[in-house]
């Protein structure tokens, strides 16, 4: 699928014509139709997406989803384990201050996953 057959298609699902994509995205209709002989620039196609409430990917044929989402990693770490080299603002946490943290934390009351008081 072409990238003016995809734009076509996702425009008629969000029930917005050739002319009204181009007007809000700023180029002319004849410009669109173009597409299958000049590719037009990265932010034409960002614009276009945008408008469209897609993944400039999908627009392109990179993938079938309209919009991935991204997976965050999590890092977690047991803050009481002595291997652990904590630090703040780029500089490293003395032994003393990381003692000092885990004997506060200790005396913090227990919580559910929530974060509300058992």
């Amino acid at each position: 699928m072409t990238l003016l057959s995809r734009t076509k298609e996702i425009a008629k699902k969000r029930g917005m014509s050739m002319e009204s994509l181009a007007n809000k995205v700023g180029i002319s209709k004849s410009g669109i139709y173009q597409w299958d002989k000049h590719e037009p620039k990265p932010s034409t196609i960002q614009k276009v997406a945008d408008v469209l409430h897609v993944s400039t990917d999908y627009l392109l044929g990179r993938t079938d989803e309209m919009n991935p989402t991204t997976v965050e990693t999590v890092k977690k770490a047991d803050i009481d384990d002595d291997e652990l080299l904590l630090s703040f603002q780029g500089k490293d946490v003395t032994p003393e201050y990381r003692d000092a943290i885990i004997a506060i934390l200790r005396t913090m009351p227990d919580r559910d996953k929530d974060g509300n008081i058992i």
